[in-house]
């Protein structure tokens, strides 16, 4: 199933070139009080909303896709978790062009980065360029997003836990600063077009990702080309963290990597889930 939210916080279900909106199913989430529970509520709520999703499909208003506007599929995600250098052909690049006199190390010796939740965006956004005059690139990325949580979670357990997958995008200035602190800003983040769930979307070792600028291939690789697949990414970041549902793990850019300036339209794929364009604007102080 592709579960997508649209127009501020619709819910809909793609089909096709359509979109059902099914917006009534969020009923069925139990209130919540505050302290409110770790986790996004849609996300761990989802079996729950699937069921009722089947009794209303059916009959759910028909939309056309170019008629609504995305959101992020996942609204409050207590974590966006990065995954440095996880192709080798990028690790190369990075290592050879522009690492800004970072050592660079490899994932297991680098671990894991987050990103701030507020620089999350849906794909009918768009990604704020906030210094025009430095440096700042795309990088194109499977995004797992956390269906059950937990905490050291193994390998052979780990796709128990994926509630299912988008597209990413983590925009990144380039700088001498930490990661967190120059890939959180705000739009630097983006996912979507929805979240393609893992009993539809069974397999993801072997996807193909392509990012465009202008018309123009930048990155183009598969996932079998990762470092840390997913179920070793998830391993490691559990060993760390306690995963919560809606925490989304961007799995690591393939080479390609390249500079965005205000004007640009990218286009990113990801065979099994779909694509989209976004458009990058200069922010103007």
């Amino acid at each position: 199933m592709k579960i997508a939210r649209f127009n501020h916080c619709r819910l809909g279900v793609v089909e096709d070139e359509f979109l059902r909106d099914v917006t009534a199913a969020l009923d069925v989430l139990p209130p919540q009080n505050w302290p409110f529970p770790s986790g996004d509520a849609l996300i761990a709520g989802l079996p729950a909303v699937r069921d009722r999703i089947a009794t209303l499909i059916d009959t759910a208003e028909r939309l056309n896709l170019s008629d609504v506007a995305f959101d992020s599929p996942v609204a409050n995600p207590g974590k966006i978790i990065g995954a440095p250098v996880n192709y080798r052909a990028h690790q190369d690049e990075i290592g050879n062009e522009i690492r800004h006199d970072h050592v660079i190390k490899p994932i297991s010796e680098w671990g894991l980065f987050l990103k701030a939740n507020s620089s999350l965006c849906g794909v009918s956004d768009k990604i704020l360029r906030r210094f025009p005059d430095e440096r700042t690139d795309h990088e194109v990325e499977l995004g797992v997003v956390i269906g059950c949580g937990g905490s050291d979670i193994r390998q052979d357990q780990a796709m128990k836990h994926v509630a299912g997958y988008s597209i990413a995008l983590d925009i990144t200035l380039r700088g001498p600063q930490f990661q967190s602190f120059r890939k959180s800003i705000d739009s630097y983040a983006v996912l979507g077009p929805w979240l393609v769930t893992s009993d539809e979307l069974t397999d993801p070792s072997n996807l193909r990702l392509t990012l465009r600028v202008n018309g123009t291939e930048r990155q183009s690789s598969t996932t079998a080309n990762l470092i840390y697949d997913v179920p070793k990414l998830i391993e490691f970041a559990s060993s760390f963290y306690t995963l919560h549902p809606g925490d989304i793990i961007m799995t690591g850019t393939p080479e390609g990597v390249g500079p965005l300036f205000g004007g640009d339209q990218i286009e990113a794929s990801i065979g099994g889930i779909g694509a989209f364009r976004i458009d990058v604007e200069d922010v103007v102080n």
